[in-house]
């Protein structure tokens, strides 16, 4: 099966988990047997991520106007109209862009069957409001609705779907929460790597974020629980793991006004095996998102066997409650958030209990391994329900 999976950028440092987990699902499927192909731009493109893609085919294009979050691919509609690119289906990953636009009217045109995997991308927030509501007027809900399949992460992510356009076949949304890459977590690194780099003692207790820093991601949030956390505790310090995405120079300046600045560090995007350095030294992860599909990096953490706290009122926290892997707190709620962190550093073995069975129920049911047919059995069924119009 020729499976065409398109996105804006290659480059998990840059993009994040939806880049993330579509080179997860490429991996799976060249296991398959299956032809998976990667279309994307040339902007931040990683081509050492790349080579570990060997049974992938790339189709790498010019893209304009990325800095300014439009990513314009002129060539792409006669990339796709090339002899060679004949493809079985299209997994669209996030929703509204150019690229899937094109990709729409590529599809209707050749009759190709396409689902739409949105990674948390369908609500309006505050970003490009009034743009996102324009496409969904003039092409978005009627891409949606062609769609042979929408796939959501959990329930939160079905009804972000629904609130876009609440006539949505409801039989057509699927959850399928992301299956997790547990080859990576087989062997783990050594304990104090991460430690000994960013000169931080065996005495500290550190408090992690790993991921984009985005305003979304709600580390002002964490920033505050965490100095409330300060005022009772002196053995604690705030690591923010991830690249900036345009928040954070304010999350350092709100270290700063809290006076907190000395026991809170950034640094920088950390991944490969370094990642799991940073998690497996951690004795906190912490996802405070506004908005959030899934559990995706506090997961990661479970599978270092670090306890993990999250937003309740998120696809990561419907995650979390379903397995009970971790704690969760209402997004806002500062003293309950500094409450919670020190609870679990009060009552740690009890912590580590959960997140072993945690590990141990993603391990064994959520591995990309036992899962990636899934993706796989969707495409089936959406070729079949094409065929049969």
């Amino acid at each position: 099966m020729k499976i065409l999976h398109p996105f804006l950028f290659f480059s998990i440092k840059f993009a994040g988990g939806t880049c993330d987990l579509m080179y997860k699902i490429c991996k799976a499927q060249e296991k398959q047997g299956n032809s998976p192909i990667i279309c994307s731009g040339k902007y931040k493109f990683d081509p050492e991520l790349a080579n570990l893609l060997p049974g992938t085919k790339l189709i790498l294009l010019d893209s304009f106007l990325d800095k300014q979050g439009f990513s314009l691919m002129p060539n792409l509609n006669k990339e796709l109209n090339k002899d060679e690119n004949k493809f079985d289906i299209v997994h669209m990953h996030t929703f509204r862009t150019f690229q899937n636009y094109i990709l729409y009217r590529y599809c209707k045109k050749h009759s190709i069957p396409y689902v739409i995997d949105a990674h948390g991308a369908v609500p309006y927030y505050n970003e490009k409001n009034i743009l996102k509501r324009l496409f969904d007027i003039i092409i978005g809900k009627k891409m949606l609705n062609e769609a042979e399949f929408l796939i959501a992460e959990t329930q939160v992510g079905v009804e972000e779907y629904l609130n876009i356009d609440a006539n949505l076949d409801k039989e057509k949304i699927l959850i399928l929460s992301p299956p997790f890459d547990t080859d990576e977590f087989d062997i783990l690194p050594q304990k104090g790597k991460f430690r000994e780099k960013y000169n931080i003692s065996a005495d500290k207790q550190i408090i992690m974020f790993l991921g984009r820093v985005h305003h979304i991601k709600g580390n002002d949030f964490l920033i505050e629980g965490f100095a409330e956390l300060c005022k009772t505790r002196d053995d604690c310090l705030l690591a923010i793991v991830g690249s900036d995405d345009g928040h954070m120079e304010e999350c350092k300046a709100l270290s700063r006004k809290l006076n907190i600045d000395d026991r809170v560090i950034f640094t920088g995007f950390i991944g490969g095996s370094d990642k799991n350095e940073a998690l497996i030294d951690a004795d906190i992860v912490a996802q405070m998102s506004r908005h959030e599909q899934g559990a995706w990096a506090p997961f990661e953490g479970i599978l270092c066997g670090t306890p993990i706290i999250v937003t309740e009122d998120t696809g990561a926290g419907e995650d979390v409650k379903r397995i009970d892997a971790g704690e969760t707190v209402k997004f806002g709620k500062v003293k309950e958030l500094s409450g919670t962190i020190n609870s679990i550093l009060d009552n740690y073995d009890n912590a580590l209990q959960k997140t072993q069975k945690a590990k141990e129920f993603i391990m064994g049911r959520m591995s990309m391994n036992a899962r990636s047919h899934e993706y796989t059995d969707i495409y089936e069924k959406a070729i079949a329900n094409k065929k049969a119009t």
